[in-house]
């Protein structure tokens, strides 16, 4: 008898702790549910958008956001003369277009709907997207040149660092992984050394606030930088893209990189593109100058309008094939009939045996030269090196002439790597001589010259400078 009381006694008590359990749970999900309503009605914003950000100077620049249904959004710079509303969409969505002024800061940007959203010490000037894969992504612990110091020195409050965090998605999304820093000794140490590099040129030189976005990512081709549809749309470059092979250090397949780390910026008001990247495009190298063309051209359209897009030329390098590292080396340099485009020569600043230059001051450097000449118009000076411009068949003489060719000379005796051609396409080295501002190209072996090619090695380092000393680039006039 006494058990039976004991056991109805237990039995109660475990059933009111139950009922007080399930009370507990359903609170808990009440208040979760509240929560998440409140969060859900909430004015929200891209991480793009964050303290210590830049906004592009002097332009109609676009913010975004989410809301619910139906709310209005109230938008205030400190900069401004007056709000700005607007309000989300069906979906959720709004999106406004604010005007910035010349150049300025700390500014407060203020966001209002049911919350407020205050944006701190925001700076107005020259905003740059930074890509492609591990030369752009070195840093300066990575070991580049005179790393320990640039790194003590690096203390630039106008400057902002933004880097992306490495992610893939199969689909287009709307958040990304990152956030706006102050450049100081600690934030720029692991931040991409030619980003830094080229946003400190340009402070010097312009005075205003510059901000670098860095969206970069070792090991990866150009077609994981793109959008799904340029190379699935595309015959040629789906078929090339398809032979990539996976690797474990990063993703290959179309799309992936663009999908999670370009997308979610998409349209940040940017100044311009600055791109370093082909290594992994070695393996189907015959296509990186249509790879090239159409990742341009593809952001390009995303954003909507044609900012300028400079790109490093990959150094030489020992790679396993004796010709893919020229092949995407001439493949950039014949993407350059895209407008407004520039390219940089980095020749002169490797080894052949390191396919990471250390040298990431001069490669930016020359970067920053063709935005202060061509965008910025704020120096005059030369900014490329000789570029194939024609070939002549005088007889059993090929006569080569350049764009970017005032002050052609060797840097030896004998200008070295190039060769011709006759009409068996069977190349031999040739004798070249410097006249009149171009190069005489011939050989014993070839009694009427077809084509001559130049520095068409993977490890060819020519010495064909013109007078600001910047290297030619490699070519073959097949």
């Amino acid at each position: 008898m006494r058990i039976s009381l004991y056991s109805d006694y237990f039995y109660i008590l475990n059933y009111q702790f139950m009922k007080m359990k399930i009370r507990r749970v359903l609170f808990v999900i009440t208040v979760l549910v509240l929560i998440l309503q409140t969060i859900k009605a909430n004015v929200s914003i891209p991480e793009i958008f964050s303290d210590n950000m830049v906004l592009q100077r002097n332009s109609d620049i676009i913010l975004w956001g989410w809301a619910k249904t139906g709310e209005t959004i109230v938008i205030k710079g400190d900069w401004m003369d007056k709000e700005a509303t607007i309000q989300a969409g069906v979906q959720g969505t709004w999106k406004i277009t604010i005007r910035t002024p010349v150049a300025g800061g700390p500014y407060n940007l203020h966001i209002r709907g049911t919350n407020e959203i205050i944006l701190k010490n925001v700076l107005i000037g020259e905003v740059w997207l930074c890509s492609g894969q591990s030369n752009m992504e070195m840093s300066a612990q990575w070991g580049i040149d005179n790393g320990e110091e640039e790194i003590r020195n690096a203390d630039y409050p106008q400057i902002r660092l933004f880097t992306v965090n490495t992610s893939t998605s199969n689909y287009p999304q709307q958040h990304l992984s990152g956030k706006w820093t102050i450049c100081t000794p600690e934030e720029m140490k692991p931040f991409s050394a030619i980003g830094y590099f080229f946003a400190r040129k340009l402070y010097k030189e312009l005075g205003v606030p510059v901000g670098i976005i860095n969206s970069s990512w070792g090991g990866t081709p150009a077609e994981s930088w793109m959008p799904e549809e340029s190379t699935q749309n595309d015959k040629f470059l789906k078929e090339a893209a398809a032979k990539q092979k996976v690797v474990p250090w990063g993703p290959v397949e179309p799309a992936r990189i663009y999908n999670a780390m370009i997308a979610p910026l998409i349209p940040f008001q940017i100044a311009g593109v600055l791109w370093y990247q082909g290594e992994a495009n070695t393996i189907n190298a015959y296509a990186y100058k249509e790879m090239l063309t159409g990742l341009i051209k593809s952001w390009r359209s995303k954003w909507n309008y044609d900012f300028p897009f400079y790109f490093a030329q990959i150094a030489p390098y020992k790679y396993g094939n004796p010709m893919e590292g020229v092949i995407v080396r001439d493949a950039q340099r014949r993407a350059l009939e895209v407008p407004n485009t520039g390219m940089v020569v980095l020749s002169d600043l490797c080894d052949t045996l390191n396919i990471h230059p250390k040298n990431k001051q001069d490669a930016a450097l020359r970067l920053a030269n063709l935005a202060l000449n061509r965008y910025y118009k704020a120096v005059k000076l030369e900014d490329s090196g000789p570029l194939f411009r024609e070939i002549i068949i005088d007889k059993n003489k090929a006569i080569i002439t350049f764009d970017h060719s005032d002050g052609l000379h060797s840097a030896n005796d004998k200008l070295t790597y190039f060769e011709v051609a006759g009409a068996d396409k069977i190349f031999y080295p040739a004798e070249a001589k410097i006249k009149d501002g171009k190069v005489i190209v011939q050989s014993k072996s070839v009694k009427v010259p077809v084509a001559v090619r130049f520095a068409w090695k993977n490890t060819a380092t020519p010495n064909l400078f013109n007078g600001a000393n910047l290297p030619a680039s490699c070519f073959t006039t097949e």
